[in-house]
């Protein structure tokens, strides 16, 4: 595994740049661009793109050892992430969202259901976690099974996948439980209701129950704030890389997603306006506010990327000599994150500037990217209001409040 190069007497982590050819992802870098206009037009990534990783050691990244996974660093799930933004980004999103919500059922299924995880990685299936607003399930339970019934909304990368996550009220407990259903059964349904102008082929659907089995075996609960579960040396866990909460670590790689986007939304704009003439024969390229733009844009990338990085080797350091995280820590992967996030927006928006109108015309791939970027700070776990209240109530002592 890849670490960074930390100083246990400073602050900063030095993570040094992947060259492209040594990821796991390189062999199918150019496969996935390839597709990406079309996969933006159709609202779905290519099916061989999609078989291609699934046979693809990034698969199990996220996994622990004993559970057959790779155990990587969390500094290499954003390496490999940001290269395939840069080919596509809807298809990083989804990639994304498997290796996040892996790390998230890993923690809540715990060392019970190895077994069970372990089958999941072996095979290089797909997980998602369909949970977003307006998710309503229940579960009513006849002797060993538990059917379900209800909608769970905002299942990125569910067409591609063969099992979600889901929180269900299961009869008349007043928590909720959670388990994870096979997608290829009767009972499931996929609504391919993801229309937005962002993301187009993430396949942010809903996924519909109706008489979905799952064996009551696996039903475990789904404790409030589970981070703060989580972080208790008590409770028993497969790795203790499980006790890092999923959104922080969530929201650091979506960072790295951003990053990769931007960066390659910029390389594109640069190369562009090489040749081109603007009004009254004009050489785009020589004009002083073009290259003022273009510097400001390259600084905060840099920046966003430095303060993504920063934040993955610490959290590697943590993983790696077994220090459970606290609220702090918790709030420094939100935070680095919204920052990155923001930084990146300012970038894009300053290439927006510089494309101008003509640009625009001539350059549908640098549209896609600027649209799909448009999604990336409102997702709620890295939204800029969410975040920098909690981060607020926690610098004045106050309590944390978001479940999440």
């Amino acid at each position: 595994m890849q670490r960074a190069n930390f100083n246990p007497k400073s602050p900063i982590a030095i993570v040094p740049r992947m060259q492209s050819g040594n990821l796991t992802l390189a062999p199918l870098l150019d496969m996935i661009a390839a597709q990406a206009g079309e996969a933006d037009s159709n609202r779905s990534v290519s099916p061989q793109v999609i078989s291609e990783l699934k046979s693809n050691d990034i698969m199990r990244f996220t996994a622990a050892e004993s559970l057959g996974g790779l155990d990587q660093s969390c500094t290499r799930v954003g390496q490999e992430l940001e290269a395939i933004a840069a080919a596509c980004s809807s298809t990083a999103w989804c990639l994304w969202n498997h290796l996040s919500t892996f790390h998230f059922f890993c923690g809540l299924l715990g060392p019970k259901h190895a077994g069970f995880l372990g089958d999941i990685v072996s095979k290089h299936e797909w997980v998602c976690f369909p949970a977003g607003a307006s998710t309503a399930v229940m579960g009513s339970q006849a002797n060993q099974e538990i059917s379900l019934q209800g909608k769970a909304a905002f299942g990125s990368g569910a067409r591609y996948g063969e099992w979600a996550g889901v929180a269900f009220m299961h009869e008349d407990d007043q928590a909720p439980s959670f388990s994870m259903v096979n997608l290829s059964q009767s009972g499931v349904d996929i609504d391919r209701n993801w229309f937005a102008m962002s993301l187009r082929a993430s396949a942010t659907d809903t996924v519909l129950y109706e008489g979905a089995r799952i064996p009551a075996s696996r039903r475990v609960e789904f404790p409030f704030m589970y981070r703060v579960p989580f972080r208790d040396p008590g409770r028993p866990m497969i790795a203790h890389r499980y006790r890092e909460d999923w959104v922080g670590l969530s929201d650091m790689w979506l960072g790295a997603i951003a990053v990769g986007l931007t960066q390659a939304a910029l390389d594109d704009v640069t190369e562009g306006i090489k040749g081109r003439v603007a009004i009254m024969g004009v050489k785009v390229a020589e004009r002083p506010t073009v290259h003022v733009n273009l510097g400001q844009a390259q600084a905060r990338i840099n920046a966003a990327r430095d303060t993504i990085f920063a934040a993955l080797a610490e959290t590697d350091v943590r993983i790696d000599i077994q220090k459970i995280p606290d609220e702090t820590d918790y709030l420094r992967q939100l935070s680095a994150s919204m920052n990155a996030l923001q930084q990146c927006e300012d970038a894009m928006r300053l290439l927006l500037r510089v494309m101008g109108g003509n640009g625009l015309r001539e350059g549908p791939a640098f549209e896609r990217r600027f649209r799909d970027l448009q999604a990336m700070p409102l997702h709620i776990n890295a939204h800029q209001d969410r975040v920098s209240e909690q981060l607020g109530r926690h610098l004045l002592g106050l309590p944390t409040e978001n479940p999440f």
